[in-house]
C-alpha cells in the first residue's frame, strides 16, 4: 500500500517525515495504518475526496462528540485534510493489548455514560456516513418519524433504485412507517455511536475498550445495543452491566430487531447477498 503523494506531503508539514507505515487489517472502505514519523506514531487513513466528500471531517466531529463527556477512551483527532484528490484523517495511534478483567464492565459503563448525553431533537446539525453511505440526520421531534425518514427510507429507496430490492419488498417497508409509532418506545434524544459492532471497538494499551469509526447522531440508545447483537462478539456480562446501570423498557428485544433493519439495509446496499433475506425475515414479524 502506497501513501499518495498529496497525503504524504500534508503529513510532512503536520506530523513530520514518514519513516514507516504498517497497513491496518480489516478496513474495507478506507486505506490506513500505523504511521511512524520523526514526531512519533500516528494512525493515518485516507480516501478519495471526490467519492466521499467531508467523510473525515464528519468522522472527526463524531469522535470529538463522543470524547467530550470523557466516558470512554476515544482516539484523539490530530488533523483532518480535504485536498484536490484525497482526504485524510490523522489520529492518535492506539497500541493494542489484551482485554482487562473489567473490560466488559468498563464498556457498559462508558456506553451508558455516552447515552446520558441528550439533545432537544433527534438528529444532528450535519449529515455524516454509515460505512461509505450517506447518513441523513435531519432533525425531528418524533423518534419514529426520524428513524423511518432518516434511516429506513433512504436505504430502501437506494436498494430499489440499484435493483437490490423488488418493488414488492419496497412496498412492505413503506407499510412500516405507519406502524413504527406503536412499535417503538420514545425516549429523549440520546447521543449514540451509531455503528457499534465488534470491529469498531478495539482494546487499548491498558486493556480498556476504545471506540472508533462512529456514525453519531442523537437518536435512541437501543440502536447501539441492538447493533451489538447483529454480528455477535459481545459477552453477556456487558449486557448485564449495562442493564444494571441503565435498564431498558420492556419489549426491547423486539425493538432491537426493528433497529437492526437499518444496518442490515446498509449491508444490502453495500454487499447484497443474504442480508436482504435477513432484513425481510425481520420485517415479516411486523408486516404481514
Amino acid at each position: 500500500m502506497v501513501i499518495p503523494k498529496e497525503i504524504r506531503e500534508f503529513c510532512q508539514k503536520k506530523i513530520g517525515n514518514i519513516q514507516d507505515f504498517t497497513p491496518a487489517s480489516g478496513g474495507c472502505i478506507n486505506h490506513g495504518g500505523t504511521t511512524t514519523t520523526t514526531k512519533g506514531e500516528f494512525f493515518l487513513k485516507w480516501n478519495s475526496a471526490s467519492l466521499y466528500p467531508k467523510m473525515f471531517e464528519v468522522e472527526a466531529k463524531g469522535l470529538q462528540l463522543l470524547s467530550e463527556p470523557k466516558c470512554i477512551k476515544i482516539p484523539e483527532v490530530i488533523f483532518t485534510y480535504e485536498g484536490d484528490e484525497y482526504s485524510c484523517l490523522i489520529l492518535e495511534n492506539i497500541k493494542s493489548s489484551t482485554k482487562s478483567n473489567t473490560y466488559n464492565k468498563d464498556l457498559a459503563e462508558g456506553l451508558a455514560c455516552i447515552h446520558q448525553q441528550k439533545a432537544e431533537k433527534y438528529g444532528l446539525d450535519h449529515d455524516n456516513y454509515m460505512g461509505s453511505l450517506d447518513q441523513s440526520n435531519a432533525h425531528s421531534a418524533s423518534w419514529a418519524d426520524f428513524f423511518y425518514k432518516n434511516r429506513i427510507a433512504p436505504q430502501v429507496k437506494l436498494a430499489l433504485s440499484n435493483g437490490k430490492m423488488s418493488q414488492h419488498d419496497y412496498d412492505k417497508f413503506c407499510e412500516l412507517a405507519d406502524k413504527l409509532p406503536s412499535l417503538l418506545s420514545e425516549e429523549a434524544p440520546t447521543l449514540i455511536h451509531g455503528d457499534l459492532w465488534g470491529g469498531n471497538i478495539i482494546v487499548g494499551a491498558s486493556g480498556e475498550p476504545v471506540l472508533i469509526d462512529p456514525a453519531v447522531s442523537f437518536a435512541h440508545r437501543e440502536m447501539d445495543l441492538a447493533m451489538t447483537t447483529l454480528f455477535g462478539g459481545f459477552d453477556q456480562s456487558f449486557y448485564d452491566a449495562y442493564m444494571n446501570i441503565s435498564p431498558l423498557p420492556e419489549g426491547y428485544r423486539e425493538r432491537w430487531d426493528i433497529y437492526n433493519l437499518y444496518p442490515l439495509l446498509v449491508h444490502v446496499n453495500l454487499f447484497g447477498g443474504g442480508y436482504h433475506t435477513q432484513a425481510m425475515n425481520i420485517l415479516s414479524k411486523f408486516i404481514r
